[in-house]
């Protein structure tokens, strides 16, 4: 009898994939501004849910014999021409600059991919109605556009976030307008539609997660953005109204004390200048880790 031999093969042994969101994570931790930036940002948010706990006077608690006191050990940063607690109304006004910079995007970044999905995809009649709708929005200055809505609206915390909502829908959609029109041409897109598969299907479980990180990107620093444009809007007495602890409202009010009380402006005026800054950083930091184009 013949012996048969078996060979026996190496069976490779492949590691798992990760994640792709933990692969960007760790190019982002190598991105030493990015997690600077991050800080920041991370910075103002803890601040801001832990308002109650840090400040020891009401943010609009009126003391008249305590004007324009200076930083201190009693009060921090000093108080303003009504005698309310500076550092109080900081921290309470970071809630209000990081909400209305979060959910002005969320509504930027919805209405405006709904809209780039829908030009990118259909093309013809659809996309030349969309595209010329943003190429009129973008027409104009973004904050005086947004000065024409606020007044259209009336003046309110809640309507400039909608007005600036609104000026940033172009940007977003014309950004994921760029991205459809070159995905939906890929392979996987063809095989999709040849199989049945609906346009909805298509465009949610296919196009749209292979277009959002550009969006992403984007939406970090439109956050900037948009508490400089609320703080902005503020300062005309277009946002936030007498009372609410608004960093732009807070350095309209503060204005005429320049010269006789100048911490009433320099607290609110870096609030915002570093609150930026963090999102910037982090933004750029992000975009360059995320960005095939980049590595």
């Amino acid at each position: 009898m013949e012996s048969t031999s078996e060979v026996i093969k190496p069976v490779e042994i492949k590691a798992a994939k990760k994640p792709l969101w933990l692969e960007g994570w760790k190019r982002i931790k190598r991105q030493r501004s990015a997690m600077f930036g991050l800080s920041i940002v991370l910075f103002f948010i803890l601040i801001g849910i832990l308002a109650p706990v840090l400040t020891s006077y009401p943010y609009d608690g009126f003391y008249p014999d305590r004007t324009l006191i200076p930083p201190g050990e009693e009060h921090w940063f000093g108080t303003d021409d009504q005698g309310r607690d500076i550092f109080s109304r900081i921290v309470f006004g970071a809630r209000i600059s990081l909400w209305i910079g979060f959910f002005s995007v969320i509504g930027s970044i919805i209405v405006g991919c709904l809209l780039g999905l829908i030009a990118g995809f259909y093309g013809k009649w659809a996309d030349s109605i969309i595209s010329r709708f943003f190429d009129i929005m973008l027409a104009f200055p973004s904050i005086l556009l947004a000065i024409a809505i606020v007044a259209i609206l009336g003046p309110s915390l809640f309507n400039a976030l909608i007005a600036i909502a609104i000026i940033n829908i172009p940007t977003y959609g014309r950004l994921i307008r760029s991205r459809v029109l070159s995905v939906k041409e890929e392979e996987y897109i063809m095989s999709a539609r040849s199989i049945g598969m609906s346009d909805i299907r298509i465009l949610f479980q296919h196009i749209l997660p292979n277009s959002i990180t550009p969006i992403i990107v984007q939406g970090t620093l439109g956050i900037a953005t948009a508490i400089l444009e609320a703080a902005a809007l503020g300062f005309l007495g277009l946002g936030a109204q007498p009372g609410e602890p608004e960093w732009g409202k807070m350095l309209a009010d503060s204005r005429q004390f320049l010269t006789v009380a100048p911490w009433t402006l320099l607290f609110p005026g870096f609030a915002i200048m570093l609150t930026v800054v963090g999102f910037n950083m982090f933004g750029d930091g992000l975009r360059d880790a995320l960005d095939p184009k980049m590595k």
